[in-house]
């Protein structure tokens, strides 16, 4: 389409009705898409995609579709993390210009697991205006469905490939009060649910597939049983898992004072602390306090020096 033409009659179609675009402000704006239906879009998002100058998509032929769906013939260019450091130049350049460009993933919204936040952070120090068109995410489309708590909740994105990076990393969102979401591919649901028990322990859990399209399920039990489900099977589609917070323990003489002075038997208090924490689900700098107490008191034995 010709820059020259006028945004107020650039047209765009919701089922058989012809629409007109408003024209614009100039700036970046941060568009939603649809995650699988393609009827999840906005009319606010349609319209900015019909009257913005430019579309920095990540591939032209997934933005292509959506576009010929609704009769928008905006101009393309492709925006990714192997050509951003090529195509950042030509963007900034089209903003100096006073344009209005549109930024949008593959699906749902930009800079969710995306490298899209250095764009904007670039767009931001060079004084241009940034418009969010909020919409649909799978990380939300995830967490209402799930029956999990929601009132405090942590993206963490994908995991590490490895099992090690997993497992580190598990370690390291293990005692946070919210419920974990994660993305995950297909072939690796099971070999992180097994991780997911182990470092996570005994908590509810969903895995989200296919949000949105016609396939769409939730699958909820606990991490074993969900592990247990996805044992040896590589389902298809985008995946979503979500883990509730770790349960609120005390810490009591019965759960815990028994196996810290166990430990403290045969290992410095700080070892002593993360065995039974892992073992106990108790928050490991409650344990470590409790096994100074101990220790501070002359109930637990030194452990013994070769």
């Amino acid at each position: 389409m010709d820059h020259s033409e006028a945004a107020s009659e650039r047209k765009y179609y919701i089922g058989e009705h012809s629409l007109t675009a408003k024209r614009i402000e100039p700036g970046l704006h941060i568009v939603s898409t649809p995650i699988g239906n393609l009827q999840d879009i906005t009319i606010r998002a349609l319209e900015t995609l019909a009257a913005c100058d430019l579309i920095a998509c990540e591939d032209t032929r997934v933005t292509g579709v959506l576009l010929q769906r609704y009769g928008i013939r905006t101009q393309m260019m492709t925006y990714h993390e192997h050509n951003a450091h090529r195509q950042l130049p030509k963007i900034l350049e089209a903003l100096g210009a006073g344009r209005a460009v549109a930024l949008v993933s593959d699906a749902g919204t930009p800079l969710i697991s995306d490298p899209g936040f250095r764009l904007v952070g670039d767009v931001v120090e060079h004084g241009h205006k940034v418009v969010p068109i909020p919409g649909a995410s799978a990380m939300l489309s995830g967490l209402v469905g799930a029956g999990l708590p929601s009132d405090t909740i942590l993206f963490a994105g994908f995991l590490p490939n490895k099992t090690h990076g997993r497992k580190k990393r598990l370690e390291e969102l293990r005692d946070i009060p919210a419920t974990l979401v994660f993305y995950e591919s297909p072939h690796r649901v099971g070999a992180s649910l097994v991780d997911m028990t182990e470092i996570l322990g005994k908590r509810k859990a969903a895995v989200a597939r296919e949000l949105t399209k016609r396939f769409e399920t939730f699958q909820r039990g606990t991490l074993a049983e969900l592990s247990d489900f996805y044992s040896g099977d590589r389902p298809k589609g985008e995946i979503v898992i979500l883990v509730s917070p770790p349960e609120e323990q005390e810490l009591t003489e019965v759960d815990a004072d028994e196996l810290l002075l166990e430990a403290l038997k045969e290992m410095p208090v700080s070892a002593a602390a993360k065995k039974v924490s892992k073992a106990t689900g108790v928050d490991r700098k409650t344990i470590y306090t409790r096994a100074m107490e101990l220790k501070n008191a002359g109930t637990a034995e030194e452990p013994e020096s070769d």
